[in-house]
């Protein structure tokens, strides 16, 4: 058995917006990888967790021992020097890497970024556990559509002056002054943007300070207008994703401050965005993959029975307002691999992680990847083939995640066309 390359067994969450039974990919990779595992039919199976995280530490399957402990007794080995240097832990990953099996929206949220999680761990340790900031990226494994960011202002614009529902909520004074006021074209960080920030911010807090009552009434309103007046909307689709939103949650202040104010973004498989400190977004379906910085802070606006922290959300969000394309990342290629296949790199502007998504559409054959800086977790989404180091080759199939040490040499090797692994990773540089 290497210690250098060894297979995972990850745990699952059942949060009640995930997919049910064997239509999520969670619990196909789960009840695949763990064939004593029965999926339950009735069931939500909504993320797969790879990682070092305390609520579900993966395991080494040979041994049983938690991916903390194996790097606990000898970090410099398990982490890398200098990983260990520059993160400052010496059991845990600096990222956590996930499948995620949507059928629910998610709730609103945004999370702080370094200097505002240490405040809101000091001062509210409950609901904000730790001091570090959360930000995240999502790779699409089947089409995939979720809210990232504010829409450009123009679009909000055009909201206020045709949908009532809307400017009941946001008020007329403000409606108006937003309408009126917001530069079309300002240069980043200019002036003009950061009046852009101030105009869109008042709108936001308006929605999410209005009363309960305010939001019931429009949200009935609004819905009523989806059905019966779908050319008042800016989008053709928005009508039915805000009926299908307020089936799911209803009359939910979401409606406004995700629906009307939030980019509703589509991927197809193998497309990608990040996701900010501080950008508000919001899952709302299909399987992906995610890595994000390993922390638990959460600020949540709308679709959620649970704590929304209305005073830091509207302070805290850098209120941009990009388009869906801005967002998207760019894939790259990955000049440390070689060989058959093909292997894109998804590089976010972040210190904790990076993923690599390799593909052997072509057929058979192998691809050689140079040993890296730092630890990865790597997990088989689709098909089947092997992961190899030195002596140790070990079989990979659909759910099947495998740790690999620093410094380590590993080769895929295809048995199908179809065989797609996943890959996170951090290097100190």
């Amino acid at each position: 058995m290497s210690d250098k390359l060894f297979r995972l067994d990850a745990g699952f969450q059942q949060y009640d917006w995930g997919k049910v039974g064997s239509t999520s990919a969670v619990a196909q990779f789960a009840s695949h990888s763990d064939p004593s595992i029965e999926i339950e039919e009735s069931k939500p199976y909504a993320e797969l967790w790879m990682g070092t995280h305390h609520k579900v530490p993966s395991l080494n399957r040979d041994s049983k021992k938690s991916l903390c402990d194996l790097i606990a007794a000898d970090p410099a080995k398990m982490l890398g020097a200098e990983n260990v240097q520059k993160f400052g832990s010496t059991k845990e990953l600096p990222f956590l890497f996930k499948v995620l099996s949507i059928e629910k929206v998610l709730s609103i949220q945004a999370h702080p970024d370094k200097a505002l999680a240490g405040k809101l761990h000091l001062n509210d340790p409950q609901n904000y556990p730790d001091d570090n900031h959360k930000p995240e990226m999502a790779i699409a494994v089947t089409d995939f559509e979720g809210f990232c960011g504010f829409k450009p202002l123009a679009e909000i614009a055009d909201e206020l002056e045709k949908i009532p529902e809307f400017r009941n909520v946001v008020g007329e004074d403000v409606s108006e002054k937003f309408i009126k006021n917001y530069n079309k074209c300002p240069k980043e960080n200019s002036p003009e943007d950061v009046e852009n920030k101030a105009l869109l911010q008042s709108v936001f807090n308006k929605v999410m300070t209005a009363s309960e009552e305010t939001i019931i009434t429009n949200a009935r309103a609004l819905i009523e207008r989806a059905h019966n007046s779908p050319a008042d909307f800016n989008k053709e689709d928005l009508p039915g994703l805000l009926i299908r939103l307020n089936k799911q949650f209803p009359d939910d202040v979401g409606l406004f401050c995700g629906g009307l104010l939030l980019n509703h973004c589509r991927l197809n498989a193998g497309e990608a965005i990040f996701l900010r400190a501080k950008d508000p977004h919001a899952y709302i379906s299909g399987d992906i993959i995610e890595c994000m910085a390993a922390s638990d802070n959460v600020v949540r606006a709308g679709f959620t029975p649970k704590f929304k922290d209305v005073s830091n959300l509207v302070e805290m969000l850098t209120y941009t307002y990009d388009s869906v394309e801005d967002q998207k990342m760019k894939l790259e290629d990955f000049p440390r691999s070689s060989g058959d296949g093909k292997t894109i790199l998804y590089n976010p502007p972040i210190e904790e992680f990076a993923v690599l998504e390799t593909t052997f559409k072509n057929g058979l054959g192998a691809r050689r990847f140079e040993g890296l800086n730092g630890p990865s977790i790597v997990i088989t989404t689709k098909g089947s083939g092997f992961i190899q180091h030195g002596d140790t080759k070990l079989p990979a199939e659909a759910g099947f995640v495998f740790f690999i040490a620093p410094h380590t040499e590993v080769e895929l090797i295809a048995a199908d066309n179809e065989f797609t692994t996943y890959r996170a990773f951090v290097e100190p540089n």
